[in-house]
């Protein structure tokens, strides 16, 4: 069986989990480089970066521990 045949037949809730854990990857992703780009866009500095990285991807990292948290718990 090649890796055509195994995704065309695989199980809907594989697909889903698998699918949403790849694209919420890339999208934290890319909210890094967003974060990124407008600390470097208003000069803030190595401080403000920080701040910036912290401050808004703390919601990305409550993401990330409920994931966590509910594998553990299963």
């Amino acid at each position: 069986m090649n890796i055509v045949d195994s995704f065309l037949n695989m199980p809907e809730d594989t697909f889903d989990s698998l699918s949403v854990s790849i694209l919420v990857t890339g999208l934290i992703i890319y909210m890094g480089f967003i974060i990124y780009r407008m600390a470097k866009d208003s000069k803030a500095g190595k401080f403000g970066t920080i701040i910036l990285f912290f401050v808004l991807g703390f919601g990305m990292l409550g993401f990330i521990i409920k994931t966590i948290l509910t594998e553990v718990l299963k």
